[in-house]
Parts: structure tokens; C-alpha cells; sequence
């Protein structure tokens, strides 16, 4: 596929070098997540230890995100972010260096998750607000697009790979890449020179942190569409991290027809499902990213159900795949419509928010599928799961504002000489 919607976002040399450290964090991390669940399932075998270190990890975050917001807000966040990237490097390799030299144990690997959320926290909110700093209106949805296709692409393998190590010479080492990638991906952002914030940035003209709070919650609660589908995705969030993230890798790794190298190919298949939406999205501009993303996000009921009642590889495989392209369809969506609905100056501290009411409950959702699953059968779990995501899902689209939605700068798209891409309705 051409990329020619993607190069008037890539015409920037900033954004070509913050697409470039994305490209390497992201490369070193493709192989993380399936990597730590299994190496934590190698210290200690039961969904109650993933859980605990899941949690750690989630909690930590959400009592950091209002203040990771805020100093996104206040500070360049390009330092936030080449900072949070020397942290992260430390945290996961000291996780490496415990899982090679066998010294590794859940309440150690609970601190570090814990400290390394905490530093996402200021990684998230700072990335979302530099985005639109680096790229023209009219370019929102194509460079979104283009680092969800990277993200997409690189972790297509990255499961299947981190399967056979983990199976071979074991979790650490996808880990210890992880740790150098976030290190060259810093060094790479130095390279990024920021345009001044509308308004002006300076945080001296600032009245407080308190202020700052206040204000960013003023800017998120008075859009119905926001704090509607935050809502949804706080349920949705703790069903997706119980249900998919901890029974999902303890049903693998204790059923032959699955296994852990058949998790891998699963989770490979959602991110081509997610790769494919994004290459499309590059060209095809939607008019109501909300309508299409929230419908997209109801389609993880199929994947949800199929492992609860027939967790074989052939059958989940195509599963995750369809969840995949919901999934990305949402999420460039919703990156899009934040970035256009919402001031530069407080985007960082609305994300934060968002991200707050996102994620507030999936450490209770990991917390709590590790205790259900003892009590009820994973068939029925997982089934009641799927339906529920579904239904809360489904349901926001009974708010105008949320069906309704249109984008703001496709005028400007459609009036530029590089006109060619397609509109839905």
C-alpha cells in the first residue's frame, strides 16, 4: 500500500524523529507483555500471581496519571517523555537481569511493574499531547494511523517470538531488549525541537497544580462524549484485563490445544487485524470516529466467547484477528477526536483524565478474575464476559453526541492538493 496520506504527516522533520524513537520503543517492546506474563507463571503458576503483579503494575499508574498530566502540561514534553524512557529502561532490566540470573520472585517483580507504572503514567499523557504539537490538523488521522501501523506491525511477531524464547531460553531476554530499546528510543527524542504551545507555555504563568487539576476536569466533564465512553471503558478495561490478560495466558498455558505458543499466534492475529484497520485508516478518513469505533470495540465478544467455550488455536486465531481491526478503528478514532476537540494546552491533563477513569478499575478486573475463575467455571466466565463488553459497548451509542460525532479538519484535507482519500458516511 502507498503511504502517500502518511508523508504530508512525515514532510516534518520533528515528527519524523519522534516517529523514529516510537519505532525503536516500540521494536524493543513488541515481545513484553506475553514475555512478563509467562515469566511470572514460571516463578509462581497460578492466575492469583499474575494478577497480584498485573495490579502492581495498574494501580501504581492510576495513582500517578493526574500528576503525569499536569507536567505534561506544565513541562516540554519531549524531556517527559526521554525521561520516563530512561526509567522504563531501568525498571525492565532490572526485571531481565532477576529472570536470567534465576533470583527472580513475584514480590520483587510486584515493585518493579509498580515503579514502571508509575512512569508510564507520565509517558502516556505527554505523548498524546505532542502529537498534535509535531503535526498539521488536516494530518491528525494519518499519523495516528501510521504509529498505530508500526505498533501493529512490530508486535505481529513480537508474540510468536517471545513464545519461543520463553520456551527456549526463557522470558529475560525479550525484556533486556525492551531495556535498550527505551534507552536509544531517549537519545533519538533529543532530536525533536517543539514548536511553542498555543497561548503560550510557560509554566510560570501557571496559578497551581490544584488549578491545573481543576481546570482539566472543567475541559473533560463539560464534553458528554467524553466522560460517556471513559465510563464504558472503565468496565470494559477490567473485563479486558481479567478475562483476556490474566485467564487468558493461564488457560494457554494448561491446555494442549491452545499452549502458550498458540497464546503467541493469538495475540499475533489481533495486532494484523490492528496492523490491517491502520494501513486503511491512512486513506480512509472517518467522519464519525466514535460510531465506528465503539461498534469496532463490541467485537472483542467474539474472541472473549471463543475462549471460553473452544480455546484452540485454529479457532482463536481469526477470533483475535476480527477483534484486532474493531479495536484499531477505535483507537485511532479516539486519538483523532481527542486531539481535534480538545485545547493543546490541557490535552495532556484530559488524557489523564481519560486515562483515569479507563483504567481506574482494571486492577480490580485483574484482581478479580484471578478469584472468580476458583469459584466458577472458565466456560461460564468468559461467556458472561463477552456479553457484558458487548452490551456496554453497544450501549453508548444510545448518547447523540457519541453516535453523531463528526471530524473537524477534513475540510482543510479535502481542499488540499493532495486530495485522494475516501470519507465514510
Amino acid at each position: 500500500m502507498k503511504l502517500g496520506a502518511a508523508r504530508g504527516a512525515l514532510e516534518d522533520k520533528n515528527f519524523r524523529w519522534f516517529f523514529t524513537s516510537r519505532l525503536v520503543s516500540t521494536l524493543g517492546s513488541m515481545m513484553t507483555p506475553l514475555a512478563l506474563a509467562f515469566a511470572v507463571l514460571h516463578v509462581d503458576n497460578s492466575a492469583v500471581a499474575l494478577s497480584k503483579v498485573l495490579a502492581a503494575y495498574s494501580i501504581s499508574q492510576i495513582v500517578f496519571l493526574l500528576v503525569g498530566g499536569v507536567v505534561a502540561d506544565r513541562l516540554p514534553r519531549t524531556l517527559v517523555l526521554q525521561s520516563s524512557f530512561l526509567l522504563t529502561a531501568l525498571t525492565q532490566g532490572v526485571v531481565a537481569g532477576l529472570l536470567l540470573t534465576g533470583t527472580a520472585q513475584i514480590w520483587l517483580i510486584m515493585v518493579l511493574e509498580g515503579i514502571n507504572g508509575a512512569v508510564s503514567a507520565f509517558t502516556m499523557p505527554a505523548m498524546h499531547g505532542l502529537i498534535p504539537q509535531l503535526v498539521r490538523p488536516e494530518y491528525l488521522q494519518q499519523a495516528n494511523a501510521l504509529l498505530s501501523s508500526v505498533r501493529n506491525g512490530a508486535t505481529i511477531l513480537g508474540p510468536v517470538l517471545a513464545g519461543v524464547l520463553v520456551a527456549t531460553v526463557g522470558a529475560g531476554w525479550a525484556l533486556a531488549i525492551d531495556a535498550f530499546s527505551f534507552v536509544v528510543a531517549s537519545l533519538t527524542l533529543m532530536k525533536v525541537a517543539l514548536p511553542p504551545m498555543p497561548g503560550g507555555d510557560s509554566s510560570a504563568a501557571r496559578p497551581g497544580i490544584v488549578q491545573d487539576l481543576r481546570e482539566g476536569w472543567g475541559e473533560f466533564s463539560s464534553r458528554t462524549w467524553l466522560w460517556v465512553i471513559v465510563a464504558a471503558f472503565g468496565v470494559t478495561n477490567a473485563i479486558h484485563a481479567g478475562a483476556w490478560g490474566v485467564l487468558g495466558p493461564v488457560i494457554a498455558k494448561n491446555n494442549a490445544s491452545l499452549g502458550i505458543s498458540g497464546w503467541g499466534f493469538v495475540m499475533s492475529a489481533e495486532a494484523v487485524g490492528m496492523f490491517a484497520t491502520a494501513l486503511v485508516l491512512m486513506k480512509l478518513n472517518l467522519r464519525r470516529p466514535l460510531r465506528y469505533g465503539m461498534i469496532g470495540v463490541s467485537l472483542m465478544l467474539i474472541p472473549l466467547t471463543m475462549l471460553g467455550l473452544h480455546p484452540v488455536t485454529l479457532a482463536m486465531v481469526p477470533a483475535a484477528f476480527i477483534s484486532g481491526l474493531g479495536m484499531e478503528t477505535f483507537g485511532t478514532g479516539w486519538n483523532v477526536t481527542m486531539m481535534e476537540q480538545v485545547p493543546q494546552e490541557a490535552l495532556s491533563r484530559v488524557s489523564s483524565y481519560d486515562m483515569l477513569g479507563s483504567f481506574v478499575a482494571i486492577p480490580v478486573g485483574t484482581l478479580f478474575f484471578g478469584w472468580i475463575v476458583t469459584r466458577a467455571s472458565p466456560e461460564t466466565v468468559l461467556v458472561t464476559s463477552g456479553l457484558t463488553y458487548a452490551v456496554v459497548s453497544l450501549g453508548t451509542l444510545l448518547v447523540p453526541s457519541v453516535r453523531n460525532l463528526r471530524r473537524l479538519n477534513l475540510r482543510r484535507l479535502d481542499d488540499s492538493p493532495a486530495k485522494r482519500e475516501s470519507i465514510t458516511e
